[in-house]
């Protein structure tokens, strides 16, 4: 008998949905304050993840909810990359 393997969830800032952790981009405040995007999912630093979805970015930037759970002011630039990673995909 095969164990499934349990997909990890995580909560999106922006709809507060909980959804496949590999399905979200993960933003990452690493340990020398830098905020940055993660798509590995491997960089050191507290992380939290948002739907690539352009509305459920504005509400997490409308609510501050990603400058709360990284305990950091989110820099305009990483937003403004969001931004374009959701409408043109990754790259």
């Amino acid at each position: 008998m095969t164990m499934q393997k349990k997909i990890p969830q995580r909560q999106c800032m922006g709809c507060r949905e909980r959804k496949n952790k590999r399905d979200m981009i993960r933003v990452v405040r690493q340990t020398d304050g830098t905020v940055s995007l993660d798509f590995s999912g491997k960089l050191n630093g507290r992380g939290a993840y948002i739907c690539p979805d352009p509305e459920c970015l504005k509400k997490a930037r409308k609510a501050k909810s990603l400058d709360r759970s990284l305990e950091v002011t989110i820099p305009e630039e990483v937003y403004d990359r969001l931004d374009k990673e959701m409408e043109g995909g990754r790259g």
